[in-house]
C-alpha cells in the first residue's frame, strides 16, 4: 500500500502534493497498519512531552588507540558510501562535483558526527535514500533544508514527536525505502551510462565491480573467519564494489596524464 501511494501521487500528484509524495505514502501506510492492529502507540504514551537534550549523558569521551583506530575505519567506510552520494546528488542537479566540495561534505559529516557523539545520538552521514527522496521530490534547492533543520531541531525538544516516528511499522518504512534505493539504483544507471562501453577494459570494471558488491552482500558469511576489523571492508558490498572499481580502473587505465587533467579543468571552468 506504502508503494501504491507513492507511485499513485507521483502519477496523478501535481506541485506540492507530489513533491511529498514519500511522506504521504509512509502517512498512508501507518494508518493501513493501525487499521489492522500493527501499530504499538506505546512509545508515545512513555515519551515525555518536553525535554532538553543533556551533553554526555552516557559518560565523557574516553580515548583508547584501538577505538580510534576502529572509529578511523569506519569512517573510512562511511567516506566511500558518503562520495557515492555526493557524485549521485550532483549528477541529479546538474552541478559537476569537485574536489573542494567533496572536502567541504566530509567536514560537514566529520561535524555532525562531533556534534552527535556530544548530544548521545547516532553518527550521521550521507544516507543513499536521500538520494533517491531528492529525485522523486523534485527539490534541488538547498533553502528546503535550512528550514528543515531548524524546524526538526524544535521538534528534537518534544519527545512525544520523536515517539510518533517509532510507530510506523517495519512493513511501512520497508515501502518506503524500496522505492527510494531503487531510485538511487536507477541514479547510478544514469551515470554509467556516461561511461564509453565500447571499452572492453570499462565493461571489465563494471562488471567485477558490481559483482563484487552483490556477491558480499549475498555471502555475508564469505569471510566469517577473518578478524574483524577485515569484515567491516568486506561486509559492506558499496565500498568492496568501490575500491574494486578504484583498483581495476588504476590496472587498466593508470593515473590520469596531466593533459588531462588540465583539459577537464578548463571545461569545468
Amino acid at each position: 500500500m506504502t508503494i501504491a501511494l507513492i507511485i499513485g501521487v507521483q502519477v496523478f500528484g501535481k506541485g506540492f502534493i507530489r513533491s511529498i509524495a514519500v511522506l504521504i505514502g509512509l502517512i498512508g501506510g501507518t494508518i493501513l497498519a493501525a487499521l489492522l492492529g500493527l501499530v504499538d502507540l506505546s512509545a508515545i504514551a512513555h515519551a515525555p512531552v518536553f525535554h532538553l537534550p543533556q551533553p554526555f549523558y552516557f559518560g565523557l569521551p574516553t580515548f583508547d588507540l584501538w577505538s580510534i583506530v576502529l572509529m578511523i575505519i569506519i569512517s573510512i567506510v562511511s567516506l566511500v558510501e558518503s562520495t557515492g552520494v555526493y557524485f549521485a546528488l550532483g549528477d541529479i542537479t546538474e552541478r559537476p562535483i569537485t574536489g573542494n566540495d567533496l572536502k567541504r561534505g566530509y567536514r560537514a559529516e566529520g561535524l555532525a558526527v562531533i556534534l552527535g557523539g556530544i548530544f548521545n545520538t547516532f553518527p550521521y552521514t550521507g544516507f543513499s535514500q536521500n538520494v533517491g527522496l531528492v529525485q522523486l521530490s523534485g527539490i534541488k534547492t538547498r533553502r528546503p533544508i535550512f528550514f528543515s533543520a531548524i524546524f526538526l531541531i524544535v521538534l528534537g525538544l518534544f519527545p512525544k514527536v520523536g515517539a510518533i516516528a517509532q510507530i510506523i511499522p517495519e512493513a511501512v518504512l520497508g515501502g518506503g525505502m524500496l522505492v527510494m534505493f531503487g531510485m538511487v539504483a536507477v541514479q547510478g544507471m544514469r551515470m554509467l551510462s556516461k561511461v564509453d562501453f565500447m571499452n572492453d577494459k570499462n565493461l571489465l570494471v563494471i562488471a567485477v565491480s558490481i559483482g563484487f558488491g552483490l556477491g558480499f552482500n549475498m555471502m555475508p558469511t564469505l569471510f566469517s573467519q577473518m578478524p574483524e576489523t577485515v569484515q567491516m571492508f568486506t561486509g559492506n558490498g558499496i565500498v568492496m564494489s568501490s575500491l574494486t572499481a578504484i583498483v581495476l580502473n588504476l590496472f587498466f587505465n593508470g593515473l590520469p596524464k596531466e593533459t588531462d587533467e588540465v583539459t577537464e579543468l578548463s571545461l569545468q571552468q
